[in-house]
């Protein structure tokens, strides 16, 4: 538990993982140093509690924070490690017009603040070793079309991975840090994780979703990460 925070944060170790897209065919391998990773997504008490702000559309405490933009998540990790006395990750230079969404966002790689974890670090993690669609039978560990009563529910309600990592499938698709395709989408990001109104196909820790860092979805939450320094 990080005690200023009152973040549980999981010890991830080394590893290798192999990322695909079904879109183009591809797949490729990462290379993975230890990292940490929070064992929840972020809450909305815990988003209002650094922010100020409620912008989730069902209202609930323990409930995942959801319409957050990438941006909303970026701007949140760095008001994070700031209450917490870490350096902040990101860099942020907004445009001449100050338009919302131009920022050219820049990461430092040696800063030990919260940050987005990668879309490698997040499947490494929900894996948590296994090497299957999931880390376990859906209906136990994720909240799904098919179980959810179309809401989301509370996190950690489901049963953790290995790792003791929740809801990383299902409750609500979780943005990373990485630009899903920049010749064909430009800046649009990853999500990974499935949520609440997916069907059981898409609740599986190697499918890929995108949307533009500047959108906000009501299905859409994220989880932090530190570097291990």
């Amino acid at each position: 538990m990080d005690t200023v925070t009152d973040i549980r944060m999981i010890s991830v170790p080394a590893g290798r993982v192999t990322l695909s897209d079904r879109r183009t065919q591809r797949s490729w391998t990462v290379d993975l140093t230890p990292y940490r990773i929070a064992a929840s997504v972020v809450t909305q008490d815990l988003y209002a509690r650094v922010t100020g702000e409620r912008p989730a559309t069902a209202q609930g405490g323990r409930l995942p924070v959801e319409s957050v933009s990438w941006l909303d998540a970026v701007r949140f990790c760095n008001a994070l490690s700031a209450q917490a006395g870490l350096t902040p990750v990101y860099r942020l230079e907004a445009a001449a017009d100050g338009t919302e969404g131009t920022e050219s966002v820049g990461r430092d790689t040696v800063a030990d603040g919260y940050r987005l974890p990668t879309e490698a670090e997040w499947e490494h993690a929900c894996r948590a070793g296994t090497t299957g669609a999931r880390y376990g039978e859906l209906d136990d560990i994720a909240w799904h079309r098919g179980n959810s009563r179309e809401r989301m529910h509370e996190v950690g309600g489901r049963e953790p991975n290995a790792w003791g990592l929740y809801d990383t499938l299902g409750n609500v698709w979780e943005w990373c840090w990485d630009v899903y395709d920049a010749e064909v989408y430009g800046s649009y990001r990853v999500l990974r994780g499935g949520g609440w109104f997916d069907e059981h196909w898409s609740c599986r820790a190697s499918v890929r979703r995108r949307s533009h860092p500047t959108f906000r979805i009501d299905d859409t939450g994220f989880r932090v990460a530190r570097s291990v320094l």
